[in-house]
């Protein structure tokens, strides 16, 4: 059997995987808050995972590995919007997961196993709060339900950070009720207008952390292998999730292994609103990038590292990606390398793996490339409509092709009156629709339609 590393971020060290039931391997990564598109960075962590359920299923039998992502559907950005629109909350929520669903699906993702909602398990949530009160970790305040921090010894030991360095670097919600500073909320109270539940503390809602302890406790039990997210989860989120489940179940329970992947950039800079360079994986596919070209520029960085999105990259992840699809259309599907697993049983080395995939390209093992590839969520059956040629895709006819020859004959003509103005602007229409110019002296253009052409945008020049 492939024996896996991965990076564990509670031990900060590379270990040997060992599954704590090898018939049963339990995997639950942190998912959206549901509210609005999930951008690029948001998509990260579902092709990261995505790979490592793939592998985990590879090597231990798809029937043995089960995998949990969480929707966050009770949250107050979600009530915000269901103010500022006027919508219902479960409207706004269905409604963001059905897209969710569908973008992360066009990236290659396998939907998980499991997808709690929030909202499903605010019974588990209220139970594993009272036992929290029971045992002195947790206190109610003015309606509120907060965790003692100061009570749990071992706070901050994922983020290795002093409980004394937090309350200097956290920004933290200063209220009257907190015996400490750094506790958290477990429990709120709701106003009239806002989601909310009957408990022991009078009307209110889940605080956020404690959601995923409580669902996974109930999907999983005390303890499973690995918990996944973000590295942005990881303090306060992940480390108030191991708080929160150890004081109440024992410190040698829930995740075995915690994984973070690094954040994304955009051209090298920090993605933000206030620099234009934040995109939602809708805009990027509407946009005209194939989901499996995004997909691919993701893997082309490993995981621990921040993850570049460049315009380079994707043109060049475009390019092998066409050469690949072209070799293996007709070619029956092999077994994946040994190459290619292994780099990816080396702490998920998905750059490896695609170095083994150009190698296999270059000794033209195309039965082995394929399968490769799909271990990477690539070249799969349903994925290689965009790569095809504009002629296979059926969208070059011969009212395209009269379309072109016209507007070459417009455009010469054009010229040979002195009318640059109408010239350039046809040679505009036509190279920005995709079409490959070869100007001649004296005679009109010799031209081209690349398989990447953008039909739509010659409808301007009839």
């Amino acid at each position: 059997m492939t024996e896996i590393k991965l990076y564990n971020t509670l031990t900060k060290t590379k270990e040997v995987f060992t599954p704590l039931d090898i018939d049963n391997v339990r995997m639950y990564v942190c998912g959206p808050t549901v509210y609005d598109r999930a951008h690029i960075g948001n998509a990260r962590p579902v092709v990261v995972f995505d790979v490592l359920f793939r592998l985990l299923r590879h090597v231990y039998g798809e029937d043995h590995v089960t995998y949990a992502r969480n929707f966050t559907d009770v949250d107050d950005k979600i009530n915000a919007k269901a103010e500022q629109t006027g919508r219902s909350i479960r409207d706004i929520t269905d409604e963001t997961i059905g897209w969710f669903l569908e973008d992360m699906g066009a990236l290659g993702a396998l939907e998980p196993d499991l997808a709690p909602r929030a909202t499903e398990y605010i019974p588990e949530m209220i139970a594993m709060i009272e036992e929290l009160i029971e045992k002195g970790f947790a206190y109610p305040a003015e309606g509120h339900v907060l965790f003692r921090v100061k009570e749990y010894q071992n706070y901050g030991k994922l983020s290795r950070r002093s409980l004394d360095d937090m309350i200097a670097g956290a920004r933290v919600e200063v209220a009257p009720y907190k015996e400490n500073p750094m506790d958290f909320v477990l429990w709120k109270p709701s106003s009239g207008d806002q989601p909310g539940w009957e408990s022991p503390w009078g009307y209110g809602r889940p605080g956020w952390h404690i959601e995923c302890s409580a669902m996974s406790h109930k999907l999983f039990g005390e303890k499973f292998d690995i918990h996944g997210g973000g590295l942005d989860l990881q303090f306060p989120h992940h480390e108030n999730e191991i708080a929160q489940s150890c004081a109440c179940y024992g410190e040698d329970t829930f995740a075995q292994v915690w994984m973070h992947n690094e954040m994304l950039q955009v051209e090298g800079k920090k993605m933000s609103k206030s620099l234009g360079n934040f995109f939602s994986v809708r805009e990027l596919l509407d946009q005209g990038y194939p989901g499996e070209v995004i997909r691919f520029v993701f893997l082309s960085t490993h995981y621990s590292k921040p993850m570049d999105w460049t315009e380079k990259k994707a043109k060049e992840a475009e390019a092998t990606l066409r050469k690949w699809h072209k070799a293996t259309t007709d070619i029956a599907i092999g077994i994946p390398s040994v190459g290619v697993i292994n780099a990816l049983a080396d702490d998920l080395n998905t750059h490896g793996a695609i170095t083994v995939c150009q190698k296999l390209y270059s000794k033209r093992d195309f039965a082995s490339l394929k399968a490769s590839a799909q271990m990477l969520g690539i070249l799969g059956a349903d994925q290689g409509d965009w790569a095809k040629s504009a002629d296979d895709r059926g969208i070059i006819n011969d009212d395209i092709r009269e379309i072109i020859t016209n507007a070459v004959f417009k455009r010469h003509n054009a010229k040979l009156q002195k009318d640059f103005a109408t010239s350039d602007s046809i040679r505009d229409l036509l190279t920005d629709a995709g079409v490959i110019l070869h100007d001649q002296k004296d005679k009109p253009a010799q031209w081209e339609i690349p398989d990447d052409v953008d039909v739509s945008k010659l409808e301007a020049l009839k």
